[in-house]
């Protein structure tokens, strides 16, 4: 039975389509396949699916390129799968707007916990004044933060930066790309200042901040928040 969603796999590796065609369909999605960059970036346009998924290593173009033309005006998650695996690769494709990135192989399992939660980021959160998860409850209108109904007493820079996880919920943000939103470019390599309020943050609102449930670490690459 399809449960709405549509995904767009960019890929020209026949045997990753044949087992996302078999693992997605089998929980619901709709499936469109392209072989190469044209063919993707066409069809992302002409079908506006719900994800994509995206392999850097395509024949006929860089898929970093093929990353940053989509979203010049793709909005929807997109979630990278690459057999490249460096830090350095992973951190220029979040940069570039990607939501996510595996790297292959990949766990199917793994993968479609994945996509549950860029979709979920994507139809639900940013679109509610009042979010509520676990025993927190987010009032973006007042800015108001509850944890088991009481008003959490934060900074001014912990609110801005809870909520810019929160928002992206889901996503991995690389250090850079939180730096630079909360604090500007000329934090952009304070990694370590990024390292302190991450940990007062968690203090505060998880129950054990040694083993956090809602901001998690990516490590080398930055932090993803994950409401549950």
């Amino acid at each position: 039975m399809s449960n709405g969603f549509s995904i767009l796999v960019i890929d020209d590796e026949i045997q990753i389509r044949k087992l996302l065609e078999i693992t997605l369909e089998a929980n619901g999605y709709k499936l469109l396949f392209a072989i190469n960059a044209k063919e993707g970036i066409t069809m992302a346009a002409s079908h506006q699916p719900d994800l994509i998924l995206l392999d850097l290593g395509l024949p006929d173009q860089d898929g970093q390129v093929v990353l940053k033309q989509l979203r010049d005006w793709y909005q929807n998650p997109i979630i990278i799968l690459s057999v490249k695996s460096t830090e350095e690769e992973i951190v220029k494709a979040l940069d570039s707007g990607a939501n996510d990135y595996l790297t292959k192989p990949f766990r199917t399992q793994e993968l479609l916990a994945r996509i549950r939660t860029a979709l979920r980021g994507s139809f639900n959160q940013s679109q509610e004044p009042i979010i509520a998860f676990g025993a927190i409850t987010v009032d973006f209108v007042s800015r108001i933060i509850k944890v088991k109904d009481e008003v959490l007493k934060l900074t001014a820079t912990e609110y801005n930066l809870f909520t810019l996880l929160l928002k992206n919920d889901g996503r991995v943000l690389t250090h850079q790309y939180i730096l630079k939103e909360i604090w500007g470019n000329a934090y952009a390599e304070q990694t370590q200042y990024l390292r302190v309020f991450v940990a007062q943050l968690r203090k505060k609102i998880e129950e054990d901040p040694n083993r956090p449930k809602y901001i998690l670490t990516e490590s080398g690459v930055g932090y993803r928040f994950n409401s549950g």
